[in-house]
């Protein structure tokens, strides 16, 4: 094992020790003998199981068979969910021939980052996280369940329903996802149109033309961002099937693998003799796990703060320093676009989740000796691939070598030597730099300020010609507090066409940028926010900005004195409160912790 990934695990570890143990017996505590449902009184046991079948009535009347929650984020407007449609039939079905039974337990919301981009509902998307957590407990809360099955995929998706699949540690789970649409209009050519648009070179009917060439079936997007770093997440924390994250949508295989999980369940009930609740899936080591996977793929930098919550609801007390530390020693694996020109069918092809697994094996980067959902416990189930011999699923050993080196390379030849984050820090605040798609070149700036409190007028200058220059945009009170931390992904284009025209360019802000953060250095979640009176809310025009994504620094080259005399703008003249359901979520942004804390509601001093 690398000395590395050893030290930060013990680091997590001791530093976690009396919040983890508290949450191992809270836990513990609520394991039970038998199924669940036997601590029910008859009327509410009734009500349970009052429109199942009878077939299923006098299972569940009983205390032999266990009953399996399905939680799914299902809906058929988007994509990445519009398969999930069919899975809780498949499941119910395997589960019955397996000898339990299966009940939707819940839906929760999904909403995409992609139709809410630039848009109010953006400003709903962070705080859907912790929604949809607490929609898994709703779900659960009936006591009427000994495992869990969930369905998800998306970006606050899947960290919402592990976080509520943590709440309840003491069930087992499996996370069976959807899979990626396949290949349609390359990441790259979709890029270049979006800025001749941007520029005024192309329609509006081109630029439609594009997105819809690229976005084109039901499936998850294909770029890596959020939801596929989801997917890739999860699985090395060994909560997926072995090589389930990236089998297309509405194929015998993706059937077979969810059929397969359904069945899987059942082996690890508290009624079984392989009791494997998620609580004790998720400790340190698989959250070291998750944030090695992270880093040697280049993942999504919302993960810096989704990463931090799931491992809190586990007891597990999680830092950006972790973070940055692991970073300068995993090596950077894969180019995926936006770290390159290929897709997640691509990264299938060339080796996918067995390949990026059996590498970071072999150079000790991973904890092997984790418990998994795999049929023997340890990680190295992992570096096995699903395949269908004569209709039956079996696992297979995965490439022994990449399949293409363009796309996914060994620990001993890496992209980089360095994994794809960088924490930054100085007299603005802390925050992260996502770099595995940012050209060494580009890395730093030192370069005038320029300060806006709303996406919209970064595009408005640009569209108006006044950013033919070198500069920092520095855009605030986009932070949790101020107005739930929308992603900023439509500044990605305008900054993009100002740095091929050959501009020194960056950005700085307390917001988020997407999953597909690129090719321009971006300084984001930057804490404390200036809502609530951090030094982001005091830079001026023309102050002179150091972004150095080598270093990790951030600083504002302002003395001490000039800059503690300032006095920070009360924030933006547009009103975040209202609209598109914004009010509803006034408490949300009154009591959200910081970026470094993961920006959720859900947490006390007790958790």
């Amino acid at each position: 094992m690398h000395d590395v990934i050893e030290q930060v695990t013990s680091r997590i570890t001791e530093r976690s020790k009396a919040r983890r143990a508290a949450y191992l017996d809270r836990m513990n505590a609520a394991v039970g003998k038998g199924p669940h449902r036997g601590s029910l009184a008859c009327g509410n046991l009734a009500h349970a199981f009052a429109a199942c079948n009878l077939t299923d009535k006098q299972a569940l009347a009983g205390t032999e068979k266990a009953n399996i929650a399905i939680v799914s984020s299902y809906n058929d407007m988007l994509s990445a969910h519009q398969p999930l449609k069919d899975f809780p039939d498949l499941i119910k079905s395997a589960i019955s021939e397996a000898g339990g039974v299966a009940q939707f337990a819940g839906g929760v919301p999904a909403m995409c980052d992609g139709v809410t981009q630039g848009e109010p509902g953006m400003e709903l998307s962070l705080f859907s996280r912790d929604v949809i957590a607490m929609a898994t407990a709703v779900a659960l809360s009936h006591n009427m369940f000994d495992g869990a099955l969930y369905l998800g995929v998306c970006d606050k998706i899947v960290p919402g329903l592990l976080i509520g699949a943590l709440t309840f540690g003491h069930l087992p789970a499996i996370f069976i996802p959807a899979g990626p649409m396949p290949s349609g209009l390359a990441n790259k050519e979709k890029q270049r149109i979006r800025q001749l648009y941007a520029e005024g070179k192309v329609g509006r009917d081109e630029l439609l033309k594009s997105e819809s060439a690229s976005y084109h079936s039901p499936g998850t997007c294909t770029f890596y961002g959020t939801a596929n770093s989801n997917q890739m997440l999860v699985e090395i924390m060994g909560l997926h099937l072995p090589g389930a994250s990236f089998v297309n949508p509405n194929t015998d295989l993706r059937n077979a693998l969810t059929s397969a999980a359904a069945r899987q369940i059942l082996k690890f009930t508290a009624s079984g003799e392989d009791f494997r609740p998620i609580g004790k899936i998720i400790n340190e080591k698989a959250i070291v796990n998750g944030l090695v996977g992270l880093l040697a793929t280049g993942g999504s930098t919302n993960h810096c703060l989704h990463m931090v919550a799931i491992a809190r609801s586990a007891g597990i007390t999680v830092t950006l320093e972790d973070f940055d530390t692991l970073s300068k020693s995993i090596p950077l694996l894969t180019r995926i676009y936006p770290n390159g020109e290929a897709d997640v069918n691509h990264f299938q092809a060339a080796g996918g989740m067995s390949g990026l697994i059996g590498t970071l094996l072999d150079g000790g980067l991973l904890h092997a000796d984790i418990m998994t959902v795999a049929n023997n416990k340890g990680l190295h189930q992992y570096t096995r691939e699903p395949v269908l011999r004569d209709g039956e699923l079996v696992w297979q050993e995965g490439p022994s070598a990449s399949l293409d080196t363009s796309v996914l390379r060994p620990v001993s030849d890496p992209f980089a030597p360095t994994g794809g984050l960088v924490l930054m820090n100085g007299n603005i605040g802390k925050g992260v730099t996502k770099v595995s798609a940012v050209h060494p070149d580009k890395r730093v700036i030192e370069a005038p300020a320029i300060v806006f409190d709303e996406q919209e007028d970064i595009v408005a200058a640009f569209k108006a010609g006044k950013l033919a220059r070198d500069f920092i945009a520095v855009l605030r009170y986009q932070g949790p507090h101020a107005n739930g931390m929308p992603e900023l992904h439509k500044l990605t284009t305008p900054l993009g066409v100002l740095q091929d025209r050959g501009f020194r360019v960056a950005l700085v802000t307390d917001g988020r940028m997407s999953g597909a953060s690129g090719k321009v250095p971006a300084a984001i979640h930057v804490s404390p926010e200036a809502a609530r009176g951090g030094p982001i809310g005091r830079i001026h025009n023309g102050d002179i900005i150091r972004l150095d994504a080598n270093t990790g620094t951030l600083q504002l080259m302002v003395d001490e004195a000039t800059l503690a005399s300032r006095i920070p703008v009360s924030g933006s003249s547009v009103d975040h409160s209202h609209g598109c359901g914004r009010e509803l979520f006034a408490g949300f942004r009154q009591l959200v912790g910081d970026a470094t804390d993961g920006a959720s509601v859900l947490f006390d001093g007790h958790q």
